[in-house]
């Protein structure tokens, strides 16, 4: 895939742009947000179809619930608010009206992980994604860029089942081809390689595209391969990967434990083991600070990537 920048862009605007051109097509499709229509872009919406847009005010837990009703009712419901207040808040009314009730709510969730940034612990969820996941049936989804999050947006809409999708706030390199087609459950092959498989998801995808570079240019052939599909994960594309390089990074703005990258320890360790390095944050939570301040400081830039690598190389050599 030939991957340049096209320009920068924040993905909560590709969900955004993604949701009003549902309304457009789909009739069926209605929003709800949490007093946050702004912050998730979704002023479009509210603003062209007002008889299909529900302002909750700060109640996440009842937002879940009209969301449930609403989708009993033949609906396609999209509830909009932070990270932190889509899954912590009002896990309990997901897990039973959403989840174990089998309703069709997509749960969008934007300002996930530290890129949040000065809003600080208090509002940056890095937890999210290994509690959605452990949900039975429900699908957890977390593009890289703008281009990836709109086209994920208007897949899930046709999707029948619960839905999480998590986004982001700070603008940040769009680079996925708008013409992309986007299959939940199915991994998007960045770059071909022998050396190493670098599985990244949401934000440091494009961290990762740099690091493809800077170890290509040593003569490492890093394949990178973006899982924007975290559940189900495409076990397919993962397992064919690390037969062919034997060794393998993961990549996430997320915290270690119950992130991709043990989602793909999981499966390596039952059909394929391999050397394995993440780069993820570590058992800690965020802290007040720039993106940039806080990506360094928690190990997830591109030299962290970089040098991950490096070492399941080194580590495969005996292995």
């Amino acid at each position: 895939m030939e991957i340049n920048i096209i320009n920068y862009q924040d993905t909560r605007s590709g969900f955004g742009a993604g949701i009003h051109v549902l309304g457009k097509q789909n009739p069926q499709v209605v929003a709800l947000c949490a007093d946050l229509t702004g912050s998730l872009k979704m002023d479009a919406f509210a603003r062209d179809f007002p008889e299909r847009f529900f302002q909750t005010g700060i109640a996440e837990a009842n937002m879940i619930g009209m969301a449930a009703g609403l989708a009993i009712g033949g609906f396609i419901p999209f509830t909009g608010t932070f990270a932190n207040f889509s899954t912590g808040r009002v896990y309990d009314q997901i897990r039973q009206s959403v989840a174990y009730s089998g309703t069709n709510v997509k749960i969008c969730a934007s300002h996930a992980g530290l890129t949040l940034g000065e809003d600080g612990a208090t509002h940056q969820i890095l937890e999210d994604i290994g509690l959605m996941k452990m949900l039975p049936g429900m699908t957890v989804i977390n593009p890289c860029d703008y281009n990836q999050t709109k086209a994920a947006t208007m897949a899930i809409a046709a999707y029948e089942g619960p839905v999480y999708l998590r986004f982001g706030r700070p603008k940040v390199p769009n680079f996925i081809p708008e013409t992309t087609p986007f299959v939940i459950g199915k991994a998007l092959m960045i770059a071909p390689g022998t050396d190493v498989s670098i599985f990244a998801t949401g934000h440091l995808v494009w961290k990762a595209v740099e690091a493809q570079r800077i170890l290509a240019s040593s003569g490492i052939k890093a394949e990178l391969i973006n899982i924007h599909t975290i559940k189900p994960l495409d076990e397919v594309a993962v397992l064919a990967s690390v037969k062919k390089t034997a060794c393998v990074v993961t990549a996430e703005e997320h915290q270690m434990h119950g992130g991709l990258g043990d989602s793909i320890a999981q499966l390596l360790g039952r059909f394929h083991p391999a050397p394995i390095e993440m780069v993820a944050v570590r058992d800690k939570f965020g802290q007040s600070g720039t993106p940039e301040e806080l990506l360094a400081v928690y190990g997830l830039e591109t030299a962290d990537i970089v040098a991950a690598a490096m070492k399941a190389i080194e580590r495969k050599k005996g292995h």
